[in-house]
């Protein structure tokens, strides 16, 4: 009996998760949004920046969430990154001089669209850029070397932490961005894997419960803002495409590649989804 009770809430969780059809990015954002407002409607928006710690009937989780951010383990990467993002280059310049504003107050309109060369870009893409133009050695294989790709992710985390609390503003409004925009939005909510699951199923429908997992689920919005992040049970602070990859994994789905087009159109879609929220990252997640 319970196993065909779950079988009909899983039915009704993918009749849920059906987008409008060719809504336009501004439409869109505001359902988005308003659909988590009516879901939860006593947490305040800006409280989505921190996780499932603010949904309701997580209190010991938050607890204990404060009680580790006191001296969070991510300190350790994040002066790791500090360090790469400081030593010279072999022309005694450094990742700042890549940047506008020496990368101060920039990353909240992370990930961009690029007409220069009609992709989306991410923070981790710029900075590899900048090493080439440097002529240094990037970061590569970054779905089989762990090492190297941590290290891209401590980078990136000092990156985002220099404009933290910025509030996201991510530009759509050219065609390219709105195809790139439209093919992260597909992905979102296409059903993929032996589980049948979309990105929504677990992040909308279910967010805050939980699911088979050994944690609730958090909740779609907001979720872009802590990352790069690190998570109790890996131990160190990752990308959010290695997340994207270990989500693929679990609904047992084909991955894709970290740094792959769709896995930055998917950013770029959840980061616009999150728009007007504080960046948070690096942060600390169960």
């Amino acid at each position: 009996m319970k196993k065909i009770f779950l079988f009909m809430v899983v039915l009704g969780v993918f009749a849920a998760t059906s987008p409008a059809a060719m809504a336009d990015p501004t439409t869109d954002l505001k359902n988005f949004q308003s659909y988590f407002k009516k879901k939860f409607p006593t947490v305040p928006f800006d409280e989505y920046a921190n996780g499932f710690y603010v949904l309701p009937g997580m209190g010991t989780y938050r607890e204990q969430w404060m009680l580790y951010n006191e001296f969070p383990p991510l300190e350790l990467g994040l002066a790791i990154g500090k360090k790469i993002w400081e030593t010279p280059f072999k022309n005694d310049k450094t990742f700042a001089s890549c940047f506008k504003n020496g990368g101060k107050n920039i990353a909240q309109g992370y990930p961009y669209w690029d007409e220069a060369t009609q992709k989306v870009r991410t923070a981790e893409m710029d900075l590899n850029d900048c090493l080439k133009k440097n002529g240094e050695p990037e970061f590569t294989d970054l779905d089989k070397d762990q090492n190297t790709r941590v290290r891209l992710a401590e980078l990136t985390a000092y990156f985002y932490s220099l404009s933290l609390g910025q509030r996201i503003k991510i530009d759509v409004s050219s065609l390219g961005a709105i195809k790139a925009y439209e093919e992260g939005k597909k992905y979102w909510w296409q059903r993929r894997g032996q589980l049948n699951f979309a990105c929504a199923n677990c992040h909308m429908d279910l967010a805050g419960k939980n699911f088979g997992g050994n944690q609730p689920l958090s909740a779609a919005l907001g979720h872009t803002t802590a990352w790069p992040a690190q998570r109790l049970e890996w131990g160190r602070i990752e990308t959010i495409h290695f997340r994207y990859m270990t989500c693929n994994s679990q609904i047992r789905a084909k991955s894709q590649k970290h740094g792959s087009e769709i896995y930055n159109n998917l950013q770029f879609y959840e980061t616009y989804m999150s728009s007007g929220l504080p960046l948070t990252a690096p942060a600390m997640r169960n």
